[in-house]
Order: C-alpha cells, then structure tokens, then sequence
C-alpha cells in the first residue's frame, strides 16, 4: 500500500473517531492540509531508507499550518520546496488559527530537526536517502482555552482507539519504506513503535530514540542538534554511503 493510500485511510479512520471534554477541537491536517502532505510522501516516501523517524503528533506552528510531520513553514517552503493550499478545519480555535503557508510563527521543533538536517545533508533528497519522518498520531487536540493536549493525556477509551487506528498505520508505513532503524523522536514514539511493531513477524526492524526538539525540553534547549547527531551516530545511523 503506498504512503498516500496509507495517509487517506488514516484521515477517514481518525476523522470518525470522537472526542469529549476537555478536547474541544481536533485538527486533522491529512484532510484539510492534504496537498502538501501528499506532495511530501510522494516526493520523498520511497522504500529502502535506513530509518524511520518517528515523532508523536502535529505541533500548533508545524504540522498543523503545512501537512507535513514537525512541518515549520518556512522549511518545508523553502528547503523542502513544497508548498500548495490548505483548508480550514472543520472546527477551529479562534487562538489557534490554520493559516498554512500564511503562517508567520515558527515551530521550534521543526526548525530544529529540519534545520539539523539542513545543515546536515545540503540538499533534501541527500537527508531522505537515510531517513523518513512520520507522526504516529495525524491529530491535534486543542482544549477551550487553547492549550494542546498530547494523545497521551486522551480518556483511556478514546487513547485505545485511537492508538489502534495509528498502529495499524505505522505498520504499513514500515511495511512499505523497509526501514532497518525505527527512532522514536522523544520517549513517546519510540514507546508505541516498540508496542506495535515489535512482535511482528513480517516486520524486522531495531528501535532506538533521540531527543525531542521541544522547547519544553530543558536538554533539548542546550544544544539539540549536537546531541541528536550524538544520538544518530551510536545509532548507526545517517552516514553517506
């Protein structure tokens, strides 16, 4: 199954799941940002890359405005060369406008793994021929007053069903990129990579992790981009064949 057939399958099968209080708006942007965010697989979602990069789920600055995984807007424009119109969400927080490639705020966590990798590999294609980067979770909650809330913190009953809709997805990403490497960015990801993953018999790949880019993080504020390659390089990972 190809990514962007995965990517439809993921927005119809999220966009029917319901959410209570304290979430009071979901954003999905596989649907209303679906132009770039299907511009992005098909351009550099091939099979065969070393690793998976795994984040957790769209930031309010990142994915949210651009479709594309920790998508800072003028990264994702401007290095990555994608850009195409984006929707509105069906419901939207007054506080939390889609502005898509409009937006002028930037998303530090994508500025700081796509900038790494900028500044890494040069050119796009060069990153991509080490790595893929795929949120778990396609969906951004958003309380009344405007504050994120991460799948995590979700009622038991709504977290189930969701992670069984985003693991059977993850596991058709990994089937259809081959991935030797599956590194959850931050303890979530790499935590549901292993839980869906690991047992599969059709499916032979390791786990590993790096910092996430947050600036919630202390340590990821202390010079993320040293430590990643740090983590990266004990990984094995991302060297010029």
């Amino acid at each position: 199954m190809s990514l962007v057939r995965v990517a439809r399958r993921l927005a119809r099968e999220t966009g029917a799941l319901r959410f209570g209080p304290p979430v009071a708006h979901v954003y999905n942007p596989l649907e209303y940002a679906s132009r770039p965010h299907e511009q992005y697989l098909r351009r550099f979602g091939k099979p065969g890359c070393e690793a998976l990069m795994l984040g957790m789920n769209p930031g309010p600055y990142g994915m949210v405005q651009t479709g594309v995984p920790f998508g800072e807007v003028a990264l994702v424009r401007d290095w990555m060369g994608i850009e195409a119109k984006v929707d509105r969400p069906s419901s939207e927080h007054p506080k939390r406008p889609v502005q898509g490639f409009e937006c002028t705020r930037s998303e530090v966590s994508g500025r700081r793994l796509w900038g790494w990798a900028q500044e890494r590999y040069g050119a796009p294609e060069a990153f991509f021929e080490h790595f893929f980067v795929w949120n778990y979770c396609p969906l951004a909650f958003l309380e009344e007053g405007g504050r994120n809330r991460t799948p995590d913190k979700l009622p038991v009953a709504e977290r189930d069903a969701l992670y069984a809709v985003c693991d059977e997805s993850l596991r058709s990403v990994v089937r259809f990129l081959k991935p030797r490497l599956v590194i959850g960015v931050g303890a979530f990801a790499e935590t549901r990579a292993r839980l869906c993953l690991d047992q599969l018999e059709d499916v032979d790949v390791d786990f590993g992790r790096i910092l996430h880019p947050s600036p919630a993080s202390p340590l990821a504020n202390r010079g993320w981009s040293a430590q990643a390659e740090q983590q990266l390089e004990a990984l094995g990972v991302g060297h010029p064949r």
